[in-house]
């Protein structure tokens, strides 16, 4: 059912209708929901966990993507929302890189 919702919102925004191509901002707009509705959905199957690369870099990719689309077209809510989510995001992926490659201290 899933893949099924996925492959019909991929569908409509690249098939012309009515002589319309596609919009690629809608395109840029379903990727970056896919990316990160795909890694909460793994996260709460507890296939993925939140602290890991994979989530962080997805979360950070793809609200950054939706804050992009949210700027273009002007809608200040989700800007701040997924502008706050990335910000949220890239101290996640710090903070793990961060755990990988501790600094040596000077001495």
């Amino acid at each position: 059912m899933c893949t099924d919702l996925i492959s019909a919102a991929l569908l409509a925004a690249v098939t012309p209708s009515a002589g319309l191509k596609a919009d690629p901002v809608q395109l840029v707009s379903l990727l970056g929901a896919l990316l990160q509705l795909a890694v909460y959905a793994l996260m709460q199957l507890e296939r993925l966990a939140s602290a890991s690369y994979p989530y962080q870099l997805a979360n950070v990719i793809g609200s950054l993507l939706m804050t992009i689309v949210a700027t273009i077209n002007r809608e200040y809510g989700f800007i701040l929302l997924e502008g706050v989510w990335f910000l949220t995001s890239t101290y996640g992926l710090i903070r793990l890189i961060r755990r990988r490659f501790p600094r040596v201290s000077a001495g």
